[in-house]
This record gives structure tokens, sequence and C-alpha cells, in this order.
């Protein structure tokens, strides 16, 4: 096959595309696009899931580097590491 893409590439971008591809992940690129910047216990509350669940899927995301961590004392806060993630949410919307 001849691309223009390399393996390094390819590969990281298929474990990015994974780590969004589960229905609380996905929910939580969407919500923080809308807000911006949430704390886990933020993100828990909004989506009605446990804290401890709310964490774990932040974690897989984090390691992706799709979400960056900023902290305040105790408090983490988590963001979009690169506003272009929702893209690959928006595209899925329905019309």
């Amino acid at each position: 096959m001849n691309t223009h893409f390399d393996i390094d590439f390819l590969e990281d971008s298929t474990e990015k595309l994974k780590a969004i591809a589960h229905p609380i992940r996905f929910l939580m690129v969407d919500l923080l696009h809308q807000e911006k910047e949430l704390s886990v216990t933020d993100i828990h509350e909004k989506l009605d899931i446990e804290q401890a669940v709310a964490s774990h899927h932040l974690r897989i995301l984090k390691n992706q580097d799709i979400v960056k961590v900023s902290r305040d004392g105790k408090n983490s806060f988590y963001s979009l590491a690169n506003p272009a993630y929702y893209d690959i949410v928006k595209c899925l919307l329905p019309a």
C-alpha cells in the first residue's frame, strides 16, 4: 500500500478514535466542548454517573491526550486538549 501516512501516525490516530468511541467518553468530549473546563465532580453530576466511573473514563481520554488536566489545589479541571476533537463528535451528529 502506498500512502503518505506513517505507521506511528496511524496507530496513534486509531487509539485516539478507540478512546472516543465509547458512549460515556463520547458524551465527555461533547460536554467539555460545551463547558470548556469542568471538574470530575461536575462531569459525574452532569452525566449522572458515579465519580469513579467518570474518573476512569477521563483517565483513558487523558492517556490518549484527548483531554488535559489542570490543578487548582486539590481540584482537577479537565478540558479538551485540542478543540478539534469535538469535530469527531460533530460529524456524527444527526442532520
